[in-house]
């Protein structure tokens, strides 16, 4: 059955209005399998910016005076909901970039299972006594609060992600938020801010602006906004942290990378080979943060990993992402089609590394899109663009080593410090490797990072800083009181 390609009317979310226009204009979202026009987005102006901030700001008072179980309950309500809208929210998803459904049920799974998780969180904030009886005169304790209103801003990639790992957790510690997806990815959001009324979450406790770089800088600036959540890119953090610096404003940034995935002659190879192209040109057309994009291959077993990797990628279906058969999406934009494209014509030209498959745009349907083949490099020069700089887009660089020393000086020889991956049966090399590559997260033998929403997300370097999920981004979204009574 054929799914629709209806996309719904997308609104700013200020307090408890619904504003369909916006005082900076109107952005034309395209859709990316075919470059048509969907629909018009309002922009928010920085009027609107104040005007979402201060809403956010009203309802502060009220959202943190709720009993923690009352927050626990509402966000279990919300997890429910979410569930409940699977199938909407995941076309939206697809609707917004052109990621296949199958990613956007992931999406929509995750963004319910943080959510559940955050709320079991909500009631277990606690403070501690620090005084010692009988060694001091005065009672002594911990308070921890929220920051007030934060700032979210969201990339485009997969927006339910950042909601799920961001906005969640900053509710349950008794946050106010106002939520700042990017003009190309409105669908899912805007229906997400339907299942948040839904749920039963007071009016201005979320709030949403769609808008360009103008209103994300003007939120940044905002002087009632205490903290900002951003995931993107180096380039706009650097703006951000500048802005920030002004009020010493903290924040924490996510920021992408170019993960290592070491693969040792004892692994299991077929399943490395397979799940490494599947995850670098199958998974959002190589648009995530975390994937392995560098595939580090020891010299007795390279030859058949990287023909399994070849083979794998050349037999990738491109084609309409709401087809269960399709593996490859289009990328966002056509600049970002041409920007990928641009990298691997100078990686090929300049002898970075020899092309092994795919390279250019394919040719059929997906011409009219903004599609980039499944693409293989062999024997990629680690010191090269192509190995050093985040491609963002379907391309795997094959490297080869020879000693563990020699991968893991490999592995670290990037300014980005997101994730890095192991395949290997050796628990004692699996013990060494966790401690020496430089990363916020080792994923050992086919272990995922994001999905598990227990586990603590972030990076070093120009990855970032501050991490998302677990304990730890609860945490993000409190700071502790001091109190003594003497």
């Amino acid at each position: 059955m054929a799914v629709s390609r209806a996309v719904p009317a997308v609104h700013l979310h200020i307090g408890d209005q619904l504003v369909a226009e916006g005082t900076a204009g109107v952005f034309d979202h395209l859709w990316p399998v075919d470059a048509s026009v969907q629909g018009p987005v309002p922009l928010a102006g920085p009027d609107q910016v104040d005007a979402a901030v201060r809403a956010a700001e009203a309802a502060l008072g009220d959202w943190r005076s709720w009993k923690p179980a009352a927050r626990s309950e509402v966000l279990r309500r919300l997890a429910a909901v979410v569930r409940a809208d699977r199938e909407e929210l995941a076309r939206l998803c697809v609707l917004d970039n052109g990621m296949t459904l199958g990613m956007g049920q992931v999406a929509v799974d995750v963004l319910a299972d943080y959510t559940d998780y955050y709320a079991g969180w909500a009631d277990k904030i606690e403070g501690r006594v620090t005084s010692t009886p009988g060694q001091s005169r005065e009672l002594a304790y911990t308070v921890p609060e929220p920051y007030g209103v934060v700032a979210v801003i969201m990339t485009w990639n997969s927006p339910l992600f950042s909601v799920g790992m961001k906005l969640i957790p900053a509710l349950a510690a008794g946050n106010t938020v106002v939520l700042k997806p990017s003009e190309l990815t409105p669908y899912s959001s805007e229906r997400f801010m339907r299942l948040v009324r839904d749920a039963g979450i007071p009016a201005g406790v979320v709030n949403l602006l769609i808008g360009g770089a103008a209103a994300g800088d003007a939120l940044v600036r905002h002087p009632v906004v205490q903290k900002v959540s951003f995931t993107g890119g180096p380039a706009t953090a650097k703006k951000i942290l500048a802005a920030c610096a002004e009020s010493l404003k903290p924040a924490v940034l996510e920021l992408g990378g170019k993960s290592a995935n070491l693969v040792f002659p004892d692994a299991n190879l077929q399943a490395a080979a397979m799940l490494n192209a599947f995850s670098v040109c199958g998974v959002l057309a190589g648009q995530g943060c975390a994937i392995p994009s560098r595939m580090l291959v020891h010299d007795d077993v390279y030859d058949e990993v990287a023909a399994t990797v070849v083979e794998t990628a050349r037999n990738m279906p491109i084609g309409d992402p709401f087809d269960p058969a399709t593996v490859i999406s289009p990328l966002v934009t056509k600049a970002a089609q041409v920007r990928v494209l641009g990298m691997i014509e100078r990686a090929d030209s300049s002898g970075a590394g020899k092309l092994l498959v795919g390279g250019g745009a394919p040719g059929g349907d997906p011409a009219k899109g903004f599609y980039v083949e499944p693409t293989v490099f062999g024997d990629v020069d680690p010191a090269s663009e192509l190995g050093q700089v985040e491609v963002f887009g379907p391309v795997l660089a094959l490297l080869r080593f020879s000693t563990e020393e020699e991968a893991v000086r490999i592995a670290n020889a990037t300014a980005y410090g997101l994730a890095s991956y192991v395949w290997t049966r050796d628990a004692e090399r699996i013990s060494r490797l966790s401690t020496q590559l430089r990363a916020g997260g080792v994923y050992v033998n086919g272990a995922p990072p994001v999905i598990g929403c227990e586990l603590p997300f972030g990076g070093v370097g120009i990855s970032g800083y501050g991490r998302e999920g677990g304990q730890e981004g609860l945490f993000e979204f409190l700071r502790t009181k001091a109190v003594a009574i003497a």
